[in-house]
């Protein structure tokens, strides 16, 4: 008879320890919305490098809640903190008998420990570095008025910042928001660490969901605002570019963006390095390590992460779905001014620039310039706009980076 009773009670701890017990249904939806997520990710294939770890991530956590959270936590004085050369910033408080203590986490699962990466913006550096690898800024400097249509494909963000802040949020978060529009996952992940953490699920997703749709999203908005005789236009060769030219590039960007806007240069320090790597040609073996092995393992820690940061009480909020929205009309927004500086561009070159080379100003690269090349051979089967778009396509990659600092500098 013991011997049952030890057995029912073994069964019944064990399902009120499991995820029948645990999980609501919240977590049951992100579980289904993590499904979609997958089949985004291997059916269809958008952008699945980072969208099946963030599915993965995500699913993990809906299943097991506290997958992401600290297993241990001790309160330490402020006294003890110093003694133990332990900062004090950064940890939550708890006051007890007018004693202030410190939380101090002593060991966490292995999600909690990689996440640190995140929180602390390591991963989204290293990210640029690995795409500074593989990134040729040749047509760029080329054709240095990219910049301008890779600049104007920023505006979107702060339009989206200023509509987020109207609709409720921080300024804090309204920038953290905005950075979507760059259409650039990594700097809206660091962004968003800085300036609002508790967001990092929804914008993340949000970011890399309308990376992934770019060639859904973008061409209907390109043939809305140009006609058939602007998409049909054939621009002129780029001229070669020298590899002077190529190596200087990255070290007078560096120095620039540093000097003046120094919150920036985390993201564009490394994206510079990484360049610089692959341009120099004398470190090929850092180069491809930076761009391979050390880009694909930082992927696989900041994709799964950053899913598991979406927990279903955390993402299922009204302001999650404004999030979604905002970020949509800040990547629609980022488009469509890059289109329209293009027909500026149009107009002031006599004809010579194709306006749809403007919607590659955001920083999805290199697929919106897939984008622009693909629209323009519809109209012109003749028409060859992909390394044309590539100019500010690249630019937009340093444009987010700047939009970034500037929204840190402003509001962090």
């Amino acid at each position: 008879m013991e011997i049952l009773q030890g057995f029912v009670d073994a069964v019944v701890g064990i399902f009120n320890s499991s995820g029948l017990t645990a999980l609501n249904w919240q977590n049951y939806v992100m579980i289904g919305i993590s499904f979609i997520l997958l089949y985004l990710a291997i059916k269809k294939q958008y952008e699945p490098l980072l969208l099946l770890p963030i599915a993965f991530g995500m699913l993990l956590v809906n299943l097991c809640p506290g997958i992401m959270a600290p297993q241990s936590t001790e309160l330490l004085t402020e006294a003890q903190c110093a003694a133990r050369d332990i900062a004090t910033s950064g940890h939550a408080t708890q006051v007890i008998d007018g004693v202030t203590y410190y939380e101090n986490p002593t060991y966490g699962g292995l999600l909690y420990y990689l996440y640190q990466g995140v929180k602390l913006g390591i991963y989204p550096p290293l990210i640029f570095l690995g795409i500074g690898c593989m990134t040729d800024f040749g047509p760029l400097i080329s054709n240095p008025k990219s910049l301008i249509l890779g600049a104007a494909a920023q505006i979107g963000i702060f339009v989206t910042f200023t509509g987020a802040i109207f609709l409720g949020f921080t300024a804090k978060e309204a920038g953290a928001i905005g950075i979507i529009g760059g259409a650039d996952g990594p700097t809206a992940i660091f962004v968003t660490t800085k300036l609002a953490p508790h967001l990092l699920g929804s914008i993340a997703i949000a970011a890399y969901s309308y990376m992934a749709l770019v060639p859904i999203i973008q061409p209907p908005i390109m043939k809305v605002l140009t006609t058939k005789k602007e998409r049909s236009v054939v621009m002129e060769q780029l001229r070669p570019v020298s590899k002077l030219e190529k190596i200087m590039f990255p070290v007078i960007v560096v120095i620039i963006i540093s000097i003046f806007l120094p919150d920036a240069a985390p993201l564009v320090g490394m994206l510079m390095l990484g360049n610089l790597f692959k341009e120099s040609g004398v470190v090929e073996r850092i180069n491809k390590t930076a761009q391979n092995e050390l880009m694909n393992i930082i992927t696989i820690f900041l994709g799964t992460t950053v899913g598991a940061t979406a927990s279903g009480q955390n993402f299922l909020t009204f302001d999650t779905i404004k999030i979604i929205v905002l970020g949509l009309i800040a990547f629609c927004m980022g488009t469509a001014f890059g289109v329209l500086f293009g027909k500026i561009m149009y107009v002031a070159t006599g004809g010579k620039v194709n306006p749809l080379i403007g919607s590659a100003g955001v920083s999805a690269v290199p697929m919106a310039a897939r984008v622009s090349q693909k629209v323009g051979q519809q109209e012109n089967p003749g028409n060859f706009l992909l390394m044309h778009a590539m100019g500010p396509n690249v630019a937009g990659v340093i444009g987010s980076a700047v939009a970034a600092g500037v929204l840190l500098n402003v509001v962090g």
